[in-house]
């Protein structure tokens, strides 16, 4: 397993020995949910960075998670449909929500490691 990578908006990415990127949510956008009480999983397909692939709802609130590079969703994380609590019990391990295919692994680089990550989260908190 390689260095997860990190985007602003809270998502976790790792690129697997496979060469496929696991997806899911940070410790912090969990917490900032509150209980996730459903998930809609995205389709198996293509999709450009940036567009809607899923959504969560918890007691608090709905959010919408974005395709956080282009490619293409390969396989979903099923357990999630019927067991939406994991998102909140193991957001870095059970509950990512899908694998994808990018053309360019090497976009990974672009991303936030876990450093950057950490002084986006304070800078949040400062301001």
């Amino acid at each position: 397993m390689s260095e997860l990578r990190f985007t602003a908006d809270h998502e976790w990415l790792r690129l697997d020995n496979d060469g496929l990127v696991t997806v899911g949510i940070t410790h912090y956008a969990q917490d900032a949910l509150g209980d996730v009480v459903y998930v809609q999983l995205p389709e198996v397909k293509a999709y450009a960075q940036g567009e809607e692939v899923a959504v969560l709802e918890s007691v608090k609130a709905a959010s919408n998670i974005v395709m956080p590079l282009d490619g293409e969703i390969v396989e979903i994380n099923a357990d999630l449909e019927g067991s939406p609590e994991l998102v909140n019990e193991s957001p870095l391990d059970k509950a990512w929500f899908f694998r994808m295919r990018l053309a360019d692994n090497a976009v990974l680089a672009d991303l936030l490691d876990k450093a950057g990550y950490d002084r986006l989260l304070n800078a949040n908190a400062d301001a």
